[in-house]
């Protein structure tokens, strides 16, 4: 006779109360957490180092086979974690997954999660515009489209969990994270934010979106990352609940994560009545609950609500979590959570089936592993709904009817961002997260505004000046998430204030017909550049001396068309009204550069809405 929990014909709840009651206290608390590897195709996985580039050694490597026999809740970025082929990848996640199903006593499958938030954060996925370029759009069913194409390449590397989307509503544009943000309207957001989980998940829900932050992360002090935020209970319900509300019923969102904030003293990974009270009881949410990377040690090493890991432990899965993320930093004291009365084993049982039920649900029982050779990234059609996401965002907020350019004109084109494949992406794609230098190697399916407008006008007719650059040097080793960087400096990329390339920039343009003027930020996770999770500023003049590169070209009598990129809209201190044209274009991808020349060039109207 079939194992009850092993026979897909029964129903998950019967399949979840048979395998539960198999389990031992070490192998419950063993799904709780995840695992944060670098994974290798022959079986040699480490655990991968928080606080250096160094790897685990032989001993750790068996330690971590021990652990890994209890079984465990989710693997943490399998692919995003470091630069490997999506085969090899997906090869070494396989050969883990069998460790799971066939060297564990109970066969339990790990679930992998990836970002996803501008496309799968894999090498040679497609890097797809910034959620602010989908909010510009103003248009949903464009909006579930390319989700669409996102959750295809997720699921061709194994991926059944996408910690996308972002539904902070946008109020304080120095916070880094505006660049995640469709906005600043409660209403867009939930429509953008419940299209795009319909489009992640499709019509099965065989793989997770995640909303977050849950909620209010973008109304911190000072708008900066991790800040206290003060909020009355009609501005938190009606601005900030809503798109969460949306998202959970009209879109069944498989998953929500919790912020790092606290609000009104109450951090979101221990607040029950936002977890539980409104998410499920209220709203009827029937998902799974997961950290934000290294939110519930926060509890005690930031917040101070609690003494230690196991107290932290206890007070966030008591509020409502499942799953500790990226790794198990405190649910590794579960055991000993129990034994000092701080958490009891019905609730473990409680958390642990909805776990179960998740994986039940997705079907990993039955299909535990990735196809090798269904790998499918980069295909015609995400590079079409990247490129018409990145077009129709496009934003013309000044035209004194220079645009759309006529014939083939001798074109300055110049500035930071004008040649600049880092310049289109968004902190979360694949290069800018994983920075190593400012070499393109990882950047190759980038077109940049300057390589279009060449093949447009033909490179006769256009003349290149960098004019500044915005930070000094891109520094490697940049922390990908806030616990990276408690162990050594901040990798910070000073700003530069160096004039020096102005006056070549000034003379492409006195020889040329018209200039088109490429600004903005560079993304880069904390200070590695000038926008972003943890790259918040105190100023919106842009960065370095791109006004003096402005003022100095406006100054020659050309015609100048300012296209500014990036993560947050900034202040040209009156230029606005001296340029001939200007248009934002956020954060477009890797088909921003197309789209730019389409709309300088006529071959594309713009259609962003700013209001």
């Amino acid at each position: 006779m079939t194992t009850i929990y092993k026979d897909a014909g029964r129903p998950v709840h019967e399949r979840v109360a048979d395998l539960l009651a198999r389990m031992t206290p070490e192998e419950k608390f063993a799904q709780m957490h995840a695992y944060w590897l670098i994974l290798d195709e022959n079986g040699n996985h480490r655990e991968r180092s928080d606080l250096s580039d160094e790897f685990a050694g032989v001993s750790e490597q068996a330690a971590l086979s021990e652990r890994l026999k209890l079984g465990v809740g989710q693997i943490t970025r399998p692919l995003g974690t470091h630069i490997v082929d999506a085969k090899t990848g997906v090869r070494a996640a396989n050969r883990l997954q069998r460790m799971m199903m066939e060297e564990t006593r109970l066969g339990i499958p790990a679930l992998f999660h990836e970002e996803c938030l501008v496309g799968l954060l894999c090498k040679d996925a497609t890097l797809f515009p910034s959620s602010l370029n989908y909010g510009s759009t103003w248009d949903p069913e464009l909006v579930q489209r390319a989700a669409e194409q996102i959750g295809k390449e997720a699921r061709s590397v194994g991926c059944q969990q996408g910690l996308a989307p972002v539904l902070d509503v946008s109020r304080d544009v120095r916070w880094g994270r505006t660049e995640e943000t469709f906005g600043e309207d409660p209403w867009l957001v939930g429509v953008m934010a419940t299209a795009y989980v319909k489009g992640l998940q499709g019509d099965k829900r065989d793989l997770l979106a995640t909303l977050k932050h849950y909620v209010g992360h973008s109304f911190s002090e000072g708008a900066r990352n991790h800040a206290p935020v003060h909020l009355g209970f009609s501005e938190l319900n009606d601005t900030f609940l809503l798109p969460f509300e949306m998202a959970v019923k009209l879109a069944n969102a498989g998953s929500v994560m919790p912020a790092y904030h606290d609000i009104d003293n109450q951090p979101g990974h221990s607040d029950s009545f936002l977890l539980t009270t409104v998410l499920r009881e209220q709203w009827g949410f029937d998902g799974i609950i997961v950290a934000d990377y290294g939110g519930v040690s926060l509890l005690h090493q930031h917040h101070g609500i609690s003494h230690d890991a196991a107290e932290s432990a206890a007070l966030a899965f008591n509020a409502g979590l499942d799953v500790e993320l990226p790794k198990d930093d405190c649910a590794r004291h579960l055991a000993e959570a129990v034994e000092r009365g701080l958490i009891s084993m019905s609730k473990v049982d409680e958390i642990v089936a909805r776990t179960l039920t998740e994986k039940f649900r997705l079907g990993l029982f039955e299909n535990p592993y990735a196809d090798e050779n269904g790998i499918d990234l980069q295909n015609d059609m995400t590079r079409q709904a990247a490129r018409e996401v990145a077009t129709k965002s496009l934003t013309l907020l000044e035209n004194n009817g220079i645009l759309p350019l006529g014939g083939k004109p001798r074109v300055a084109v110049v500035g930071p961002t004008a040649d600049d494949p880092l310049a289109l992406l968004s902190g979360y794609s694949f290069p800018v997260h994983l920075i190593i230098s400012d070499m393109v190697e990882e950047t190759s399916q980038v077109t940049t505004p300057r390589a279009a407008l060449e093949q447009y006008l033909g490179a006769s007719n256009v003349r290149y000046a960098k004019g500044c650059h915005i930070i000094e040097k891109r520094m490697a080793g940049a922390p990908v998430f806030p616990g990276d960087s408690g162990g050594k400096p901040m990798q910070q990329s000073p700003v530069s204030l160096s004039t020096a390339l102005i006056p070549e920039a000034v003379n492409a343009a006195r020889e040329s017909d018209v200039v088109v003027a490429c600004v903005g930020d560079l993304a880069g996770l904390f200070q590695s550049g000038t926008v972003g999770e943890g790259s918040d500023t105190d100023s919106l003049n842009l960065p370095g001396v791109q006004q003096q590169l402005l003022e100095a070209l406006v100054a020659t009598g050309k015609p100048v068309i300012v296209v500014m990129t990036g993560g947050r809209p900034y202040n040209l201190q009156g230029l606005e009204d001296k340029v001939a044209a200007l248009m934002m274009a956020w954060a477009p991808g890797q088909e921003g550069g197309w789209a730019i020349a389409d709309v300088l060039t006529g071959r594309a109207e713009p259609q962003g809405v700013w209001w």
